[in-house]
């Protein structure tokens, strides 16, 4: 096993464990957590309803930049992908970003957390974990990846730096919204990052998406 493979291992299970222990610690009600969540919750309400043009626009912002836009976004490059017979791409996109969906369902309904009362916005299944924040985390880096080979240094720098943004805005905008506790989103970022992991080490897309994973060989000419 390459150094690069262990590290990732090695990442994606401390982000099992934070997971699990933001689950535990909301199953046995850990002062320090629910602290922490009410804390966050408590702030966050009362400058919302101070301010319901802060409130409006968050809830703009975690919906266009939410996992169903970035699944989509997914959709698109699995065509182009299939189009070019890149199914090693399509198949990494298709089992990451479309089934985070399905992943995130699941843990929700082993948690089964309420939403907070306070909630500014309507949002459907329970609390824990995020599912925007699952989701993004996993769109990001997923894409990320992808067209990681297309891209030079530099702009590779503004692409993380603003997908870093991009996930850490999605977080804060949830917990903004009061639909979710700050232990719902990092258990989603968490979780997220596992499941990536996971992904990539699964079906890891060796090649750009726009070149094929094999080249027919070229027939000889009969004379």
């Amino acid at each position: 096993m390459t150094r690069h493979k262990r590290w990732l291992l090695g990442s994606a299970a401390v982000g099992v464990v934070l997971y699990a222990v933001f689950w535990i610690g909301y199953v046995q009600q850990w002062n320090w957590l629910a602290a922490m969540d009410s804390s966050a919750l408590d702030v966050t309400h009362r400058y919302g309803v101070a301010h319901p043009g802060w409130v409006t626009g968050w809830d703009v912002f975690c919906t266009v930049l939410g996992p169903a836009v970035f699944r989509l976004a997914a959709v698109v490059v699995i065509v182009v992908a299939l189009a070019r017979r890149n199914v090693r791409v399509a198949m990494f996109l298709l089992i990451s970003v479309e089934l985070s969906g399905v992943v995130t369902e699941a843990a929700k309904a082993a948690a089964d957390r309420p939403r907070p009362s306070t909630a500014f916005v309507a949002a459907s299944a329970t609390a824990f974990p995020s599912g925007h924040a699952l989701g993004v985390m996993v769109g990001v880096l997923a894409l990320l990846t992808v067209a990681w080979p297309l891209l030079r240094p530099p702009l590779r720098a503004w692409l993380v730096a603003l997908g870093a943004v991009t996930v850490i805005a999605i977080g804060v905008g949830r917990v903004v919204l009061n639909v979710h506790s700050p232990s719902d989103v990092l258990a989603g970022w968490a979780l997220g990052y596992a499941y990536f992991v996971v992904c990539l080490l699964m079906v890891s897309p060796t090649r750009p998406f726009t070149t094929p994973d094999e080249t027919p060989e070229a027939l000889d000419s009969a004379r």
